[in-house]
């Protein structure tokens, strides 16, 4: 720690500032930061008094990407921000900020808490984050706010609050659309009117984009408006959104198949469509004698229906007995314990299935996993999931800009309470993998097999709580909190700011099958977080340090599947499981940011030093079981780092630099499941001590770019990102080789027509660099001789997402 504390105060000399930017894009240094989650008017404390980090990313930063996605403008403006394609969509990024996640996969454990004008987005059943329903052209600012436990459950690496564009702050009518590669058309329309004491603001973005890959399309289509009315000495908006996507996602592909073509897939379908509708009443004003009063109430829907394509692991259940020549779960990996009626697969009415006909042995439903000799039974399941949540809920806080014993001080206290509503489903038929790796539940000729497959199209399960088995959750979890924050200047340079949250969680699960009734559990989880810092100004620098603590409970997902024994389908069933204990997270960070005037010439920068010890951190392990996995705690990891930003800017040009590190490790010795990892053992578990690194978290990211006025027409725009290598999800022990480093570089042209019109373009990927944005391990043997060009007799574990190539856009702007 101490070498990165000195990195901070060498860098004090050359780092970056956090900016942000005016509603149209006019840069400015960032003023105020809301305690709560922001509504449209909140109270607030000017950044010079906060002792903590805040990037915040403008309206000008959010159009100089093409894509619908609002990650990419995090990816490119904000250092430490690392945006992974871990299942090969753009539409289903993950944001990573100093080793914590936002990410729509249900699979990984979320770190990052997500708002819209003050409502919370974070889905209700698993925490993801489903950035394909962002309106991203009606989103104006974005603050990044490093751990604070004013934004309540989630924020243990930091929160994201995302603000809207409404009437009274834009106005006029502005109309884009773009094209390019790999299909990609996307457009937006946005209008905005003021009139006295009356505003509306209305956007609908959307597109399709076809996708580089096979099956990688995807489509959007978005809505939002927003009313507003001041009165009463204060200023009230009414806003409302509606959302629906599909998204085809492809994943991560054994490298063997990507060393014959970049392009490659593995196991299909995997598609979502995901819907949401929302509403909002927020409010702000005065109350008198230096008082104001901020509030909300907020309502959310969200539906999605998730179809996935998956290997499977079966096996004829034995050749003698009750169970003879029938169809069984491979038990291996599982307690002697459990008897072996219990992995036998059943039809939806109990009814086992039998082996199909075999014209060179009596084993019939030999699967490709125990296939060296050719194709018999291509065995695969198609796992589908839905889920419907309806989160209701409201805000309310109180600011004081009053005076505190004579000295300058900004007092805010509220409570906040969500009530969700969830109901889940879930469901697997068994089906066959053909030659082209997709899983489909209609036969096709196979070698060696006489007649159909039975089975084939039927919703399957095995015994009780093993893996397979149809699942109707229905789950109400409540949370509420109560927070406080006080910033005084102690004196005229040196400010304090105490607060904390108090948290609590109620989450009840009730079976509805009727088959599995131990589902059935309560759980209670809260707790007091609080946070302290200390911020000192000299001329145009300031000097910060703070403390904070945050917590996460478990959600209702991971509490309905923690037990390695009975693995799940990470989006699909659920099971009795034991409980898990919330996640604590304690920060320390120390850091500076200032600016400088040089004539023609301001420079501004910000650096920063942290560390943040998670107590009983939840991961997500692999099963023994092929597509398999449960939850776990384990004792503690620690996210240490540096970030560090530096930005230019003069009347014809801007640049900025930015360069951040991030050690993510493991503070304990044990062991961890990871049973396709070349060096586990027999168990399936490999050996954790402390330091070894989490997989997926790159350690370094280095990031530049600059624009260009060439003439007062047109404009250049350059971007190059380095991501360092890391280790793959699964390699905890750090025993394996890294997925390498890589650099990618972007191009932007900007030609104003006429002052209301412009045409543009971009080229992502310039020198078309190859590279990997995330790698796993995965056992693919079990499709070794399904496709016609074989796998290797030892094919390799690991399975990487491949970037996406180059490609060109060009699109048309209009502002009237």
């Amino acid at each position: 720690m101490k070498r990165v504390l000195v990195l901070v105060l060498l860098a004090s000399a050359f780092a970056a500032p956090i900016t942000a930017h005016a509603a149209d894009g006019d840069v400015t240094t960032v003023d105020e930061l809301i305690v709560v989650a922001p509504a449209p008017l909140g109270g607030g404390v000017s950044l010079n008094r906060l002792g903590q980090t805040i990037s915040s990313v403008g309206a000008e930063d959010l159009a100089k990407t093409g894509s619908l996605s609002v990650t990419e403008a995090l990816q490119q403006s904000v250092a430490g921000v690392n945006v992974a394609d871990t299942q090969g969509n753009p539409f289903t990024s993950d944001v990573n900020y100093r080793g914590f996640s936002a990410s729509p996969l249900q699979g990984l454990p979320q770190g990052l808490a997500v708002y819209l004008n003050g409502q919370r987005l974070n889905e209700a059943f698993g925490d993801t984050m489903n950035w394909d329903l962002i309106p991203k052209a009606a989103i104006t600012r974005i603050d990044l706010v490093t751990s604070n436990p004013a934004f309540g459950l989630n924020a243990l690496g930091g929160a994201l609050a995302l603000r809207t564009r409404d009437g009274f702050t834009w106005q006029g009518v502005e109309a884009n659309a773009e094209s390019g590669a790999f299909g990609t058309r996307t457009g937006a329309l946005q209008g905005g009117w003021e009139n006295g004491s009356f505003s509306a603001y209305g956007v609908i973005d959307g597109g399709e984009v076809a996708g580089w890959r096979p099956n990688s399309g995807s489509s959007a289509s978005r809505a939002f408006g927003d009313l507003g009315m001041k009165a009463m000495g204060g200023e009230f908006h009414l806003v409302a959104g509606s959302s629906d996507s599909r998204v085809g996602v492809i994943g991560p592909t054994p490298v063997d198949l990507l060393d014959a073509d970049p392009r490659a897939i593995f196991t299909f379908p995997q598609t979502s469509h995901n819907q949401a509708q929302f509403a909002a009443l927020n409010g702000r004003f005065d109350i008198g004698g230096g008082w104001s009063l901020q509030g909300g109430l907020h309502t959310r829907r969200f539906t999605q229906a998730h179809l996935d394509g998956n290997d499977s692991d079966f096996e004829r259940c034995a050749s003698t007995g009750p169970l003879a020549n029938t169809l069984c779960l491979q038990s291996d990996g599982f307690p002697s314990s459990i008897s072996a009626s219990e992995f036998q697969v059943l039809t939806s009415s109990g009814t086992p299935i039998p082996c199909p006909v075999s014209t060179v042995d009596t084993d019939g439903c030999r699967n490709q996993i125990n296939s060296l000799d050719g194709p018999r039974v291509p065995y695969g399941t198609l796992d589908r999931t839905w889920t419907n949540s309806k989160t209701t809920g409201t805000s309310v806080q109180v600011s004081s800009d009053n005076p505190l014993f004579g000295r300058k001080n900004t007092l805010s206290f509220g409570a906040s309470y969500d009530a969700s509503d969830i109901h889940f489903r879930s469901n697997s038929t068994l089906g066959l993998i053909n030659p082209e790796l997709e899983v489909v539940d209609t036969y096709y000729p196979l070698p060696n097999i006489t007649g159909t497959v039975p089975g084939l199209g039927q919703v399957i399960h095995t015994g009780p709580d093993v893996a397979y088995g149809p699942a109707d959750l229905d789950v109400k979890s409540n949370v509420s909190g109560v927070f406080a924050a006080n910033t005084i200047d102690l004196t005229p340079d040196l400010s304090l700011t105490l607060g904390g949250r108090y948290n609590s969680q109620k989450v009840d699960l009730k079976d509805l099958t009727g088959v599995n009734p131990s589902l059935t559990s309560n759980h209670r989880f809260s707790r007091v977080n609080p946070a302290a810092n200390l911020a000192w100004r000299h001329g145009e620098q300031t000097w910060f340090a703070g403390y904070s603590e945050t917590n996460r409970a478990p959600t209702p997902l991971e509490l309905g599947c923690s037990d390695p024994d009975k693995p799940c389908l990470l989006e699909n069933s659920l099971v009795s499981d034991p409980p898990l204990r919330q996640v604590i997270s304690r920060t320390f960070e120390a850091g500076t940011r200032g600016s400088a005037d040089l004539k023609t010439l301001s420079i501004s920068w910000t650096a920063s030093a942290f560390t943040t010890d998670n107590t009983d951190d939840i991961v997500s392990l692999a099963s023994n079981l092929s597509g398999r996995g449960y939850y776990a705690n384990v004792p503690k990891t620690r996210r240490r780092g540096f970030e560090t930003q530096l930005n230019f800017d003069t009347a014809k040009w801007s640049a900025f630099l930015g360069y951040s590190v991030v050690n993510a490790t493991y503070e304990f010795a044990g062991t961890l499941a990871s049973p396709n990892n070349p060096v586990a053992d027999a168990n399936g578990d490999i050996q954790i001590q402390p330091g070894d690194h989490l997989g997926g978290i790159p350690a370094q990211r280095a990031k530049a770019g600059a624009d260009l006025k060439v003439t007062p027409k047109l404009t250049l725009g350059f971007d190059t990102q380095y991501t360092g290598s890391q280790y793959v999800v699964g390699d905890e022990g750090n025993d394996n080789p890294k997925l390498p480093g890589y650099w990618t570089a972007d191009a932007r042209v900007d030609y104003a027509i006429t002052e209301k019109v412009c045409i543009f373009g971009r080229i992502d990927n310039l020198f078309n660099e190859q590279y990997g944005t995330f790698g796993t391990y995965f056992d693919a043997g079990g499709v070794r001789t399904i496709r016609p060009q074989p796998l290797p007799l030892d094919p390799e574990e690991q399975s990487v997402t491949p970037g996406a190539p180059r490609g060109v856009y060009v699109g048309l702007r209009a502002r009237f």
